[in-house]
């Protein structure tokens, strides 16, 4: 009978320890607090957080403009996925991944996304009085072809005659450079940007002067930087202007 009080004791004992001791009462938490804004044309996209699509005033697919706040809780050992989707195919355009220890990273998380592109930034369109040309330059795949590692470069903007128009000192990978504006003078003449390293006259990459030939609109232009292959060579496009969009 002893014997039979002994075991019992003893599972008890290593009942209370396993539930008390290996698992805690209180797992650590930190809130997630995500301020949203982004813009989408003319793809219909949907945010999903974990698989759960997102809903925005009452809706769980949108365009244009879109804005939400997102709060939850995230325990130290959970991580958790945002994700962008394209509604009509499903497909994912980004994904983030948030967890107990990068949560500050994720306070703001600003989103373009056009055709052939997604831009992680913020943008406004610029104010440019009438008569004026204003440009905003970005790179975001800057060294993806050429293999640079420079964070930002130099643009100078000239006209074909080679007179300078407007320079740019940091143009990067994560946000447009300020507005540089000047005179407007012609709807068809176009205008050339020539990148170089930072502070210097010698081209990004390579040798050669990389010039992008760029179509030059009265008012505002945000022109977004891409590096491609042609044939195997190395070209800078300036097609994508933000500022079509917005």
């Amino acid at each position: 009978m002893k014997k039979i009080v002994t075991l019992i004791v003893l599972f008890i004992l290593f009942s209370c320890t396993d539930s008390s001791v290996m698992q805690p009462y209180d797992k650590a938490q930190k809130p997630a607090d995500i301020n949203i804004i982004g813009y989408s044309k003319p793809d219909i996209i949907q945010l999903r957080l974990n698989g759960v699509p997102v809903s925005i005033n009452g809706n769980t697919s949108y365009t244009n403009k879109i804005e939400t706040r997102l709060r939850f809780v995230v325990d130290e050992n959970e991580t958790d996925q945002l994700t962008i989707h394209n509604n009509q195919t499903h497909t994912e355009i980004a994904r983030y991944t948030i967890n107990y220890h990068n949560i500050q990273d994720f306070k703001d998380l600003n989103f373009f996304n056009l055709p052939g592109i997604f831009l992680q930034t913020y943008a406004v369109k610029p104010q440019v009085n009438l008569g004026k040309v204003g440009f905003e330059f970005i790179f975001p795949n800057l060294g993806e072809y050429s293999g640079s590692q420079l964070a930002n470069i130099k643009g100078v903007l000239k006209r074909e005659n080679g007179v300078v128009l407007a320079e740019f000192d940091n143009i990067g990978k994560d946000h447009f450079t300020t507005v540089k504006i000047y005179n407007f003078f012609s709807a068809s003449a176009p205008v050339y940007l020539e990148l170089y390293k930072p502070g210097t006259t010698d081209p990004y990459i390579g040798s050669e002067i990389i010039k992008v030939k760029i179509k030059q609109d009265i008012g505002a232009n945000m022109i977004v930087l891409q590096e491609v292959l042609e044939n195997g060579k190395l070209v800078v496009k300036g097609d994508i202007d933000v500022a079509d969009y917005l």
